[in-house]
């Protein structure tokens, strides 16, 4: 014989008004936890269309050029001196800048070694100079680039992009935001000629470069 169990009305309605309570209880959380959070989105979005940070602006002031002469069929050496102006726009923004490296490249081709550059913060409209010297000893290049140097020497210009690589944060006030990838680019145009007097390539004024974030 087998046992049935029959549960009371009383029983039933008690179950019942327990799952209620829980489902209000568990609505009431939900939505205290989604205004929370879209008040905190709210807030920040406020705070970034308020400040408007603007990425920082690089130009390059002065660039020499030493050395660029190959010792062997593909084996390259270069010493290449740069010094950057860097500038930030923000009135109420400081930059922390993170993880700098700075090389020259002709061509699309990379010329120097990576050269490691100082962390270092910039308040509310700050400037700084950065100076970098890029040296190579036998980096390999293409088979074509005596051929290529040869011809701008030829038509007078030898045009070289400085770059710098690296990381940044904002900073308002005392909250310091995660790191974003900074890429700026320079391109020098220099004077390079068999009529020129012997010494360094040199760049004769100032240029804007291209920064992204």
């Amino acid at each position: 014989m087998s046992l049935v169990s029959i549960q009371s009305p009383k029983h039933c309605a008690t179950k019942a008004t327990l799952i209620n309570i829980n489902t209000h209880l568990y609505r009431k959380l939900f939505l205290l936890f989604s205004t929370l959070f879209t008040t905190l989105l709210s807030l920040i979005l406020v705070v970034w269309i308020i400040l408007r940070p603007g990425k920082p602006q690089f130009s390059l002031k002065e660039a020499h050029i030493y050395q660029l002469n190959l010792s062997g069929p593909n084996l390259l050496n270069s010493s290449i001196q740069l010094t950057l102006f860097s500038q930030n726009p923000n009135e109420k923004v400081g930059i922390y800048y993170d993880e700098l490296q700075a090389y020259a490249a002709y061509k699309g081709q990379q010329i120097t070694v990576e050269t490691t550059l100082p962390p270092f913060y910039q308040g509310h409209k700050d400037s700084n100079l950065l100076t970098a010297s890029l040296i190579g000893a036998g980096l390999p290049v293409a088979s074509s680039f005596g051929f290529e140097v040869g011809r701008d020497q030829t038509v007078g210009k030898l045009v070289v992009n400085l770059k710098v690589n690296g990381r940044l944060r904002w900073k308002v006030g005392t909250w310091v935001s995660g790191r974003y990838r900074l890429n700026v680019n320079c391109v020098a145009v220099m004077g390079f000629g068999p009529d020129l007097p012997a010494g360094p390539l040199s760049l004769k004024q100032g240029t804007q470069c291209s920064a992204t974030v």
